[in-house]
């Protein structure tokens, strides 16, 4: 398990985070999402050990990870701005993380040349499309073995049948061996797929911090159509998150339990009532309310 506890970092006059708390379960896939300067790479390079926070407590199973090498050999990173050394190929490389990471496997190596059949062995890393990078780094990363792996948009610039053989492989990683993965993306159509718990960053806090089957069991989007003209005035209990129509057909997002909902609404005697289901974005857009307009901008 990660815990980030009232974790603060300032750059000059920028305050990166401001009071970040957050945990990542042992086991999980987290997404973690929110406007472009949020924080979401800051707080993954304070999880890798690269960054020092200015106050809190970063902890990987109740030890700090910064300055803590046996923290740091059962974690890999892939952040967005690849880096190898000048001429390093990917064997070079391999061998460089075989001393690095005591659990490196080298029969894994040989074994997922097929999954990155486009990735030549002997071109230096950097003289490769930013595709293909990305997928030499997974490549790598995942021979590796680590116990936790941190990526920053990990799939841009992938194919969309590499980026699904690469999830593949990652949730095979969390099903076999109970890796915890903590990913920030902007796209959470994808993440929705992937992913079971979900953390929004917005001004460097946490904005809203839950598991996936929390955020899609509390949140009801209803399509209904009324006996009357206008819709009847609904009791203070009902906790309307939004409300729109076309003709007389509306759509309400509601907080609360789909099937009670539904009940409450069946008094009304209406033309016709059905449950739909929610995507994140919709969870994300009407869960954060007027928090945030970037917040909100970001998930539409």
């Amino acid at each position: 398990m990660i815990e980030v506890r009232d974790v603060a970092k300032r750059f000059g006059r920028f305050q990166a985070l401001d009071g970040l708390n957050m945990t990542v379960p042992q086991g999980a896939i987290y997404g973690l999402v929110g406007p472009n300067g949020a924080g979401k790479s800051t707080i993954l390079r304070h999880l890798s050990g690269a960054y020092r926070q200015d106050a809190g407590q970063i902890l990987l199973e109740g030890q700090p990870i910064y300055e803590n090498p046996e923290a740091k050999i059962r974690i890999c990173g892939i952040p967005d701005e690849l880096y190898y050394f000048g001429s390093g190929t990917v064997r070079e490389m391999m061998r460089f993380y075989r001393r690095l990471y005591p659990g490196f496997d080298a029969h894994r190596y040989e074994k997922l040349k097929e999954a990155f059949p486009s990735v030549k062995e002997g071109q230096p890393i950097r003289r490769m499309s930013k595709g293909m990078q990305k997928q030499a780094a997974f490549w790598l990363a995942l021979c590796c073995r680590p116990d936790y792996l941190l990526l920053d948009e990990p799939v841009d610039g992938l194919d969309p049948v590499m980026r699904r053989q690469v999830w593949s492989l990652l949730m095979g990683d969390v099903a076999e061996r109970g890796a915890t993965v903590v990913v920030s993306s902007h796209n959470l159509r994808e993440l929705e797929d992937v992913c079971d718990h979900v953390g929004i960053l917005s001004h460097g806090r946490m904005a809203l911090e839950r598991s996936l089957s929390e955020l899609q069991g509390g949140t009801v989007k209803l399509q209904i159509a009324f006996r009357q003209e206008q819709p009847p005035e609904l009791p203070a209990q009902l906790h309307v998150l939004h409300r729109s129509n076309l003709g007389r057909v509306y759509t309400y997002i509601l907080r609360g339990n789909t099937q009670q909902v539904l009940e409450q609404f069946a008094a009304y005697d209406p033309l016709f009532q059905e449950a739909l289901p929610l995507s994140l974005e919709e969870i994300f857009v009407y869960e954060m309310g007027g928090e945030d307009y970037a917040v909100r901008d970001i998930v539409l």
